[in-house]
C-alpha cells in the first residue's frame, strides 16, 4: 500500500493504522466524557459506562490492528493469553465488585487502585532492558513509570490493610526524616542510571535496588498516616496510578493510555488538593509521611457525657422544623443508611424539613458518604456539602450526628493544641440541640477525644445506629 505520510524509508501508514489511531481518539473522547458524567452523583452511573466503553474500544483495536516497528501484528499466541489474562481479571473485578461490601468500599478501592500500579511498574521494569540510553527523554518516563508505579502498588497495599484493620500506625517524629532521606536516595539513583552512560544491561542490579527502593518508599509513607487521614491518601495515590499508567503510554507511544493516565492522574491530584483543603494539610506533609500524627498539647474535655431516651429524642425531632443529619463511617458500619432514609421520609411527613450535612473527608474515602446515602434513594438535592451548611447550623433545631467524630470536633477551632487545628468541620455545635448516636464512649478514628460529645446542648443515644434509628422510628409513629 502507498505511504500516506512520512519519509523516505519510513514504514507505510496504512488503512489499519489510520484505524487504530481513529479509535484511540474516540476512546480519549469517552473517557473525557465519561469524566464530566462522573461529575454528579445523578450521571456518574453512565459516565462509568462511556469511559469502560472507551477502554473496551481501545484494547479491542490495540489488539486486532497493533504493530510493531517491523509492522508486524500481535502474534495469535500472545493474542490469546492477553485476552485470557483479560477474561480472569474481568470474572475477579467483578465477582469483587458484587460480593464487596459498601463499608468496605475504601478497601477494594485501595486494592484496584494498587493492581494499575503494579502493572505499570512491571511495565517499567520489563521494558528497561529495551531502553535506548541515548535517548534521555524514553529513559525518564521508564524510570518514572517504576518508580511512581510501585509506590502506589506498596502504598494502596498498606492502604488497604490499615482500612481492613490488618496494618496499624508507625507514629515516629524522626518517620519523615526517614521518608525524605530514602526518597532523595531513590531520586539520586534515577539519575544515575540516565546519565551514568551505562547501557541497560550493565544497570541489572540498579533497576531492581530502584523498584526495591520505591516499593519501601510506597510502605512507609502510608504507615504513620492516621486513619482519619486516609480519604486523601488514597486520592494521593489514585493520582499516583494515572501518573504510572501515562509513563506506561509515553513508553509503548499509546496514546489511548497516555491521555487515560493523564485523566486519572490529574483528577486524583485536584481531589488531593481539596481534601488536603478540607483537612487543613499541605500536601509535602502527605508527602514525607508526616500527615495526621498526634499533638502532645491537645486540650482535655470537660464536663460529662449526657444520654437521652429514646422517647425523649422522638419528642424533639417529631417537633421540629429544621433537622440536619451529620453521618460518618458509623452509619457506614452499621448499614443504617436505609434506616436514616426512612426515618427522614416520616420526619418530612411531619412538616419536618431534613437535610443531610456532607463533610468532605467523612467516611474512609472521597465521596463515601455521597455513595452510601445514594443507595439509599436519597435524592441529591438533600445531601449539602459542609460549606452550604454551616451558616445554617446556627438555625437549625436538631442536629443528628450519626457515627461521625472527627468531622464535627469543635476542638478544630477552639483548640490550637489539637491534631486537627484548624480543619474545616461541620459546625454541629452551633445547633439548638444536638444528638449524638454512637456505639460506646470511646474515641474517634483519630483517637481525638471529642469536645462536641460534653456540650450542654448534646446528649447521646448509646447504640448500634440501625437499631437506634429504628426505635426512633417507632417511637415517632406512636406519637
Amino acid at each position: 500500500m502507498d505511504k500516506i505520510i512520512g519519509t523516505s524509508g519510513a514504514l507505510p501508514f496504512t488503512t489499519g493504522d489510520a484505524i487504530l489511531e481513529l479509535s484511540y481518539l474516540l476512546a480519549a473522547l469517552l473517557f473525557v466524557y465519561g469524566l464530566k458524567l462522573l461529575s454528579h452523583p445523578e450521571t456518574a452511573r453512565k459516565g462509568n459506562f462511556y469511559a469502560a466503553g472507551g477502554m473496551v474500544l481501545a484494547m479491542a483495536t490495540t489488539l486486532l490492528l497493533h504493530k510493531n516497528n517491523l509492522h508486524e501484528s500481535i502474534p495469535l499466541t500472545n493474542a490469546i493469553i492477553i485476552v485470557i489474562s483479560i477474561a480472569v481479571g474481568t470474572v475477579i473485578g467483578w465477582i469483587m465488585a458484587r460480593r464487596v461490601k459498601m463499608t468496605a468500599m475504601p478497601q477494594m478501592v485501595s486494592f484496584f487502585n494498587a493492581t494499575g500500579g503494579a502493572a505499570s511498574a512491571l511495565v517499567a521494569l520489563l521494558e528497561f532492558p529495551k531502553a535506548n540510553m541515548g535517548n534521555t527523554g524514553s529513559v525518564l518516563v521508564t524510570l518514572l513509570g517504576l518508580i511512581i508505579g510501585s509506590i502506589a502498588f506498596s502504598g494502596s497495599m498498606i492502604a488497604y490493610g490499615k482500612l481492613d484493620g490488618k496494618v496499624g500506625d508507625i507514629r515516629s517524629k524522626n518517620m519523615k526524616y526517614v521518608n525524605m532521606l530514602l526518597l532523595a536516595v531513590t531520586v539520586a539513583l534515577m539519575l544515575f542510571m540516565m546519565f551514568s552512560g551505562h547501557a541497560p544491561e550493565e544497570l541489572n542490579w540498579h533497576i531492581y535496588l530502584l523498584f526495591g527502593l520505591s516499593l519501601l518508599y510506597g510502605v512507609l509513607f502510608v504507615m504513620p498516616i492516621g486513619g482519619a487521614d486516609m480519604p486523601v491518601v488514597i486520592s494521593l495515590l489514585n493520582s499516583f496510578t494515572g501518573i504510572a499508567a501515562a509513563m506506561a503510554g509515553f513508553i509503548y507511544n499509546n496514546e489511548a493510555m497516555i491521555l487515560g493516565g493523564i485523566l486519572v492522574g490529574a483528577a486524583g491530584s485536584i481531589l488531593t488538593v481539596l481534601m488536603c483543603k478540607a483537612m487543613n494539610r499541605s500536601l509535602l506533609n502527605v508527602i514525607v509521611g508526616a500527615f495526621g500524627g498526634s499533638a502532645s498539647g491537645e486540650t482535655q474535655a470537660e464536663g460529662t457525657m449526657k444520654e437521652i431516651t429514646l422517647s425523649d429524642a422522638s419528642i424533639l425531632l417529631a417537633y421540629s422544623q429544621n433537622v440536619v443529619i451529620i453521618p460518618g463511617y458509623g452509619m457506614a458500619v452499621a448499614q443504617a443508611q436505609h434506616a436514616c432514609r426512612e426515618l427522614d421520609k416520616l420526619l418530612e411527613s411531619r412538616g419536618v424539613t431534613v437535610r443531610y450535612a456532607i463533610h468532605p473527608v467523612a467516611g474512609r474515602m472521597p465521596g463515601h458518604m455521597n455513595v452510601l446515602l445514594a443507595e439509599a434513594d436519597v435524592p441529591y438535592n438533600k445531601l449539602i456539602e459542609m460549606d452550604d451548611i454551616n451558616p445554617d447550623m446556627p438555625n437549625t433545631d436538631v442536629a443528628v450526628v450519626i457515627g461521625a467524630n472527627d468531622v464535627v470536633n469543635p476542638a478544630a477551632i477552639n483548640d490550637p493544641g489539637s491534631p486537627i487545628a484548624g480543619m474545616p468541620i461541620i459546625h454541629a455545635h452551633e445547633a439548638r440541640n444536638i444528638i449524638v448516636m454512637k456505639r460506646g464512649r470511646g474515641k474517634g478514628y483519630a483517637g481525638i477525644e471529642n469536645t462536641l460529645f460534653f456540650d450542654s446542648k448534646t446528649r447521646l443515644l448509646f447504640g448500634n445506629a440501625k437499631d437506634s434509628l429504628h426505635n426512633l422510628i417507632n417511637e415517632i409513629k406512636n406519637l
